[in-house]
């Protein structure tokens, strides 16, 4: 599997201590991490959790990466934006139970955090925790269990609304303020676009938008 994390500007400066916890859980089973929001305070390119939501969008619709991990102060804002595109499904996860439970009853494919709201002692061991129970066994499987495939229908029928009530892709960044597009593209961003892009529509789009 490939998860990209995504840091916005308030948060900046955690973008360190979330990818150690990160990569620490999910590397030892095989998946590959790319770094594609703001890596420190002294970042050059500056991203807001608008920005994070077309990243996102882009990065899950091409199918450059398979999931997404990313926050912000509250999560709330970056949740927003996420799931304001379509194939994009984002749940909100403050610990560990969250991340399990959204990923067994509702088959998402990003995860929002707060990293400032709660923020404190022992967040290290809370992120390391959550990643083990986003990662660690396979997502879909229902809680209860045998709740297992009215939840799986559940799952597919909330994609299948996102798609109808809303404005394909390319449209709908094509129909919002350009600068948010393209302040979204930032080097590590198109690195890891461009190396699991499997969408030629969508990479002629961002070779657009990034001139």
């Amino acid at each position: 599997m490939k998860i990209a994390m995504i840091n916005e500007f308030s948060q900046a400066s955690k973008n360190e201590i979330v990818l150690k916890e990160l990569k620490a859980v999910v590397e030892p089973m095989g998946h590959t991490v790319y770094n594609t929001g703001m890596s420190g305070d002294n970042d050059e390119h500056y991203l807001t959790y608008l920005n994070i939501g077309v990243q996102s969008a882009l990065l899950l619709n091409s199918g450059a990466v398979d999931f997404i991990i990313t926050g912000c102060g509250t999560g709330q804002g970056a949740l927003m934006a996420c799931n304001a595109f379509p194939g994009v499904v984002c749940g909100y996860c403050i610990e560990p139970s969250d991340a399990y439970l959204f990923l067994q009853i509702n088959n998402g494919n990003t995860l929002s955090l707060p990293y400032a709201k709660g923020f404190g002692w022992g967040a290290d061991i809370n992120l390391k925790t959550i990643f083990e129970k986003a990662f660690g066994s396979p997502k879909g499987m229902g809680y209860p269990a045998e709740r297992k495939e009215s939840q799986n229908k559940n799952a597919a029928l909330l994609n299948d609304l996102k798609l109808a009530v809303g404005k394909p892709l390319e449209e709908a960044l094509r129909a919002i303020n350009p600068e948010i597009v393209k302040n979204a593209l930032t080097p590590r961003f198109l690195e890891c676009f461009y190396a699991g892009c499997k969408d030629a529509s969508l990479k002629a789009f961002v070779e657009e938008m990034a001139k």
